[in-house]
């Protein structure tokens, strides 16, 4: 894997949802490489923890759903740290309600967290990204989407759609701002609130997301990365024929 790209590490990075989990784990393990991070999170008190003896992370207290909330969270990340160069996009809600027990509100208010606010701070973001042409938006993805688990209606259908949301920013940006690398990471089933027991510790995994969010190569645009490697988006026949002809075949980065 590239090193760490040093204008990130001299940057300015925001982490939603860094109140507890992998957000924390990811804001902390950014500072403890020389990264200022702003911590954005709807509890003030987690917060604080979260920044508790690590230099370098502010805790901003923010509601992503709320674009009020989301606008003043990023002027004042500008005022105390400066414009902002990486986002991570992790902050999410898993209500696990069966849908009988699930509202058009509650249904709504998971994906205004889930997908609006995804989209609400990748651009504000992008407004101090476009100024430089520089960047790095790493989204926490997953594949809920694709076999929905009971009790999951919300949150399956917002974390499916961030993804399409990745690739629509992809087709507006990737042409006029090819240095602004937008990609997904799974980071894979957690021990966190949202996780299960005997799921990987977030601090584990906030190692792989911190390196794949420090790795600016525009290569790495529309990439999907799964815990520490990335997988590769299907092939057509043709495709794989043409490349057992030529003895190629697409080899998957790791972290």
């Amino acid at each position: 894997m590239a090193k760490p790209d040093d204008r990130l590490l001299a940057g300015v990075a925001v982490v939603t949802g860094a109140g507890s989990g992998l957000g924390r784990a990811l804001a902390q393990n950014l500072a403890q490489r020389g990264v200022r991070v702003a911590a954005f999170g709807r509890r003030a008190e987690p917060l604080k923890q979260t920044a508790c003896g690590q230099d370098g992370i502010i805790p901003i207290v923010c509601d992503i759903s709320d674009p009020a909330a989301l606008e003043q969270a990023f002027s004042e990340t500008r005022r105390l740290l400066g414009p902002v160069t990486l986002l991570i996009n992790n902050a999410a809600v898993y209500p696990r309600l069966d849908v009988f027990a699930e509202s058009h509100e509650s249904f709504m208010q998971t994906v205004a967290i889930n997908l609006g606010g995804v989209f609400g701070a990748s651009r504000h973001a992008l407004d101090d990204m476009a100024q430089t042409g520089f960047g790095r938006i790493l989204n926490v993805a997953s594949f809920a989407d694709i076999a929905p688990l009971p009790a999951s209606s919300g949150y399956s259908v917002s974390k499916g759609a961030t993804r399409i949301l990745t690739r629509a920013l992809l087709a507006d940006l990737a042409d006029r701002f090819p240095d602004i690398v937008i990609s997904d990471w799974l980071p894979g089933m957690l021990d966190t609130d949202m996780g299960i027991p005997e799921g990987l510790k977030p601090e584990e995994a906030a190692k792989w997301g911190a390196d794949l969010a420090l790795w600016h190569d525009p290569l790495l645009t529309g990439s999907v990365f799964e815990m520490n490697h990335e997988l590769l988006p299907p092939r057509s026949l043709k495709r794989r024929v043409k490349d057992m002809l030529l003895l190629q075949r697409p080899k998957p980065r790791s972290l």
